[in-house]
């Protein structure tokens, strides 16, 4: 009996498939070849997974020395998907001077930053997780990797012992000129005695209802210090596809990220804040600021249209 048609359908959507599925499989060879790293492939998940344990640090939480396969193994999995594109995911085991640089890396190399946060209480030295992501071709994700561990090693060779503060003198406090630093946040400040802050309202929806800056939806900064050498502390607030963006623009002006993480769970739209700390001239760090809002309202109004 001759085959019907939807026979032939069937044959012909399962070669397709196939052959789909030959194209998009991994090279796991070259992704070896390119992270530097050797790593393992789960046939089910159809996901190749490369890793580093920490072993050039003693890591101790509650003053127990922990093992690496405890949970401080870096690693990054790679997953083929449609049309000769790679998913891939990550997390990264860093310690406080090896975050921001890595971090630089990451975004500067096709990466997307997607949390940062603590896993332990009571860590010496503190050790900090950084979760990536990203998806295109996996050759340029493998590299991002590798530009990633290549950070992790650079700062540590050039200080084998963990750094405990940021680099460049502690600010003194003197004279702020707030009108000034107004005009290039566009913002008025609330000023209390030594500290000039800004505060930038959201809105969103919580539970239905239409919730604001007072509810938390703020970015802010605050500077303390004088004109020519203050420190700035704050939060961004973002939608998701605000976050690289603003990312990016922030440690373009050397502000150091400190935290990326949510605030709430369940509203609309979805939030991420990102903590940041900065040490230079007032006008230099308002400015970095500046273009941070600047970029991530240029990016929701591509988002509108």
């Amino acid at each position: 009996m001759k085959p019907g048609l939807l026979e032939i359908g069937i044959a012909l959507s399962l070669t397709a498939c196939a052959a789909l599925g030959q194209e998009n499989k991994l090279n796991t060879t070259k992704i070896d070849e390119l992270t530097g790293l050797k790593g393992k492939l789960n046939d089910q998940e159809h996901v190749y997974k490369v890793s580093s344990p920490r072993v050039d640090m003693k890591i101790t939480v509650d003053k127990w020395e922990m093992p690496p396969f405890m949970g401080l193994t870096s690693w990054a999995s790679f997953m083929s998907g449609m049309q000769n594109k790679t998913m891939v995911m990550g997390d990264f085991v860093l310690l406080q001077d090896e975050v921001n640089p890595v971090m630089s890396a990451a975004l500067d190399h096709g990466l997307q930053v997607t949390a940062l946060h603590n896993h332990f209480f009571f860590d010496e030295p503190k050790v900090y997780f950084m979760h990536i992501g990203g998806s295109g071709d996996p050759e340029k994700l493998a590299k991002g990797v590798k530009e990633v561990w290549d950070a992790i090693k650079k700062v540590r060779s050039a200080s084998p012992t963990p750094a405990t503060r940021f680099a460049g003198d502690v600010p003194k406090s003197g004279p702020i000129d707030a009108a000034a630093l107004d005009k290039i946040l566009g913002v008025k400040n609330e000023s209390q005695p030594g500290v000039v802050k800004y505060t930038i309202k959201r809105e969103g929806k919580m539970h239905g209802v239409k919730v604001g800056g007072s509810m938390g939806l703020t970015t802010w900064a605050a500077f303390q210090g004088s004109d020519a050498h203050a420190v700035v502390a704050g939060d961004f607030i973002m939608s998701a596809s605000e976050v690289q963006s603003v990312l990016r623009t922030l440690r373009s002006g050397n502000l150091q990220i400190v935290a990326l993480h949510n605030h709430m769970i369940g509203e609309e739209p979805a939030f991420y804040f990102v903590h940041y700390w900065g040490k230079g001239p007032t006008r230099e760090l308002a400015r970095t600021l500046s273009n941070a809002l600047a970029v991530q309202k240029q990016v929701g109004e591509r988002k509108a249209h």
